[in-house]
């Protein structure tokens, strides 16, 4: 058994397909066919079922494949060891990070960020939380930027800011009339939410109590915060938006703006990893680089979770 056959079964895992499998390990298929042969044959049990399409892993393969995943972490960590006892920051650092955040977070960071740690090469993909989840547990992530609790087993987070947050209200709606808003205020019709599989959806509709009736006349889905706000500005209604993505706003969408009373409503935003993590001196980086970069008033928000 070696780690190239290790590496390869995982690969198969992930890609449910030989020939693609073969193609992110960099060897022909029937390299990467022959080793699993080889493997199996060694073990004495047959790790994939080949005859279903995708190719899927059969229960003992299920649970070998696992622990592959866990030794080849274990394995690629050492030469990290000795990077880390030579203080080097470099490679490759893949970040999934989710939509509701993407446009109004990464713009603070990344060239400062970049600028510091020339030596690393940075991917970033903006993806729904659950993808990002699935990535990190097959290792095409390395670390996610998300919005947490997860309540996710084999995930560990660092929490990195509470954002709080706003109102966003058409001219001559209702809300507008108030200086700040009490989350009782937010039932009736006029709620405009983005589309399913957004957990920033799911926070609003939570923090809405699940009073709202929506757009009775028109049914519309998007991931975008900003094309709500055109709606919103075009149609009448209201929507809740993550601080972030109100301060580019021009004075007159200011104006359309409401903060909550008392302690807001905050959505608690973190770096997660899988629990075998790599790569930390770069994550810990990471991290630093984010929280020096924060707008001064989100780096000590009180808590009250959606």
């Amino acid at each position: 058994m070696t780690l190239t056959q290790l590496d390869y079964i995982v690969a198969i895992d992930t890609h449910r397909h030989f020939a693609t499998a073969a193609e992110h390990c960099h060897v022909t298929q029937p390299t990467l066919s022959m080793q699993i042969q080889k493997l199996e044959d060694e073990l004495g049990v047959l790790l994939f079922d080949r005859s279903k399409h995708p190719v899927v892993p059969t229960e003992t393969g299920q649970i070998i494949v696992a622990q592959a995943r866990e030794v080849l972490q274990a394995a690629r960590r050492i030469p990290e060891l000795a990077k880390e006892s030579r203080d080097e920051v470099g490679g490759e650092l893949r970040v999934g990070i989710i939509p509701t955040l993407a446009p109004y977070l990464l713009p603070y960071f990344i060239g400062a960020f970049m600028a510091r740690y020339p030596a690393v090469t940075i991917q970033l993909q903006e993806l729904l939380t659950e993808q990002i989840v699935e990535r990190l547990r097959n290792g095409l992530l390395d670390v996610g930027i998300v919005v947490t609790p997860l309540r996710e087993n084999n995930m560990t987070d660092i929490p990195l800011f509470n954002e709080p947050f706003m109102v966003y209200a058409a001219n001559g709606n209702p809300l507008l009339k108030k200086t700040t808003i009490n989350p009782a205020d937010l039932t009736g019709e006029g709620l405009w939410l983005l589309s399913e599989g957004h957990c920033f959806r799911d926070q609003v509709v939570n923090l809405c109590g699940g009073n709202h009736q929506g757009r009775s006349a028109l049914r519309y889905e998007t991931g975008s915060l900003e094309t709500l706000v055109k709606l919103i500005d075009r149609q009448d209604g209201f929507t809740l938006l993550p601080y972030l993505a109100t301060l580019d706003f021009d004075t007159a969408r200011k104006k359309q703006l409401r903060s909550f009373a008392g302690i807001p409503p905050v959505r608690e935003v973190s770096l997660v990893m899988h629990r075998s993590f790599l790569k930390r001196s770069l994550i810990n980086a990471l991290k630093r680089e984010i929280l020096t970069h924060l707008p001064t008033e989100l780096r000590s928000q009180r808590q009250q979770p959606v």
